[in-house]
Parts: C-alpha cells; sequence; structure tokens
C-alpha cells in the first residue's frame, strides 16, 4: 500500500521539497534576459517544460524571493518580453550553477564569471555560446500563483552545437547529446545511461 499525504495539511515548504524530489530528473534551463539598462542577466531554473510544437511552447517556472522581492529574471521577462534558454550539459554546470548566487541587477553575471556570449537572431538577450542548444523566446504569456511566475515563451529561433542535428532527417544525434538535469534536493544526474522499452542497452542511439 502507499503511504498518502493530505496535501493541503503540508506547509508549502515541505510541498515543496517532496514535490521537487519526487518529479526528478527536471531538465535545467539557463535562462538569459536583459535588464532595464541592457546589462544581461543569467539564472537557472529547473521547474521547466516543453509545452507544445504548434506554436512551439516551452514553460519556466520562476519563484518569489523570501522577502517578498522579484527574481531578475521575471522582472526582466515582464520588461522586454525576450529570453533565451538554454540546456546545460556538463562542462557548463559549474559555471551554470554559479550563476544562481544572488547579484544586484547591475552586475553582468556572464561577463563576471568569464562566460562567452555571442548575439542573439530573433531576441535581443544574449546566447551563451557553449550551450549544446539555445531556445530564442519571445513571451507568449504568464500566469501567476501565490509562490512563483509562470512564463510561457513561443520558441523563435533554435540554435544548436555545430553537427547536433542531422538536418536532412531533422534528428538529433543523440550519442552526442547528454543534458544534466536536476534531481531532488542538491543533487544533479546527467543522461548517459538509456535503454530501449526491450531492456536492453542502446547502442544505435541515433536511430531514436
Amino acid at each position: 500500500m502507499h503511504e498518502v499525504d493530505d496535501v493541503d495539511a503540508l506547509t508549502p515548504y515541505e510541498r515543496y521539497k517532496l514535490m521537487a524530489s519526487l518529479v526528478v530528473p527536471r531538465p535545467i534551463a539557463w535562462v538569459t534576459t536583459l535588464g532595464p539598462t541592457g546589462i544581461p542577466n543569467a539564472a537557472p531554473f529547473s521547474m521547466f517544460a516543453m509545452v507544445g510544437e504548434d506554436p512551439p511552447l516551452l514553460m519556466v517556472s520562476i519563484d518569489r524571493l523570501p522577502d517578498g522581492a522579484r527574481k531578475d529574471t521575471a522582472v526582466n521577462i515582464d520588461a522586454t518580453g525576450e529570453f533565451v534558454v538554454h540546456l546545460v550539459d556538463r562542462p557548463l554546470v559549474e559555471s551554470m550553477d554559479a550563476t544562481s548566487v544572488r547579484h544586484p541587477p547591475e552586475v553582468d553575471e556572464l561577463a563576471e564569471r568569464g562566460i562567452v556570449t555571442v548575439p542573439a537572431a530573433s531576441v535581443r538577450p544574449p546566447v551563451i555560446a557553449e550551450a549544446p542548444v539555445a531556445l530564442e523566446c519571445e513571451l507568449w504569456s504568464r500566469m501567476d500563483i501565490p509562490s512563483r511566475e509562470i512564463y510561457f515563451g513561443r520558441v523563435r529561433r533554435l540554435r544548436t552545437r555545430p553537427g547536433l542535428v542531422d538536418r536532412k532527417r531533422m534528428r538529433v544525434r543523440l550519442a552526442d547529446y547528454a543534458p544534466v538535469a536536476r534531481f531532488g534536493a542538491s543533487f544533479y544526474t546527467t543522461t548517459r545511461e538509456r535503454f530501449t522499452l526491450t531492456g536492453e542497452p542502446t547502442t544505435d542511439i541515433d536511430s531514436l
């Protein structure tokens, strides 16, 4: 028999701890935005998902700070209507984690950490050059709940590391793609171990 908890009887923090450790693994959205004076901001969020393909939508859920302040990412998206979501692989994890530290909005975290960027093709926030995937987004819609600000972005441009996509078949070369995901507590996980529905190890990953 399952153990059953009345979710409404739990505190918000207890709900967060349980749900964030049970609904895993979650891909990481490393989001870049521009502040009101044009200073770039970068921050990671793991409450992130693809929503649909027609139109191509994704969702990023941004938590409100305990002191009542809003995160710079949320403020910047509301002000500009633009953001870029990057997927993160193992070589970028330390840089990604470093941008989770809270800084004043006038600090360019990307420059401070030596993270190289290039201009986006369709929006103003910069693209992190070493990210395997970058999705340039315009704000589609947003919703508010007491603990979070939730943004839906329409993907305008999809940028991928050279050679990652077979352009003739429009298939990702999955053998070359292993994004990192958030697990429970402070743990992360890789996506290198894969299997087919037969239970046998997958050797021809590109055929998936």
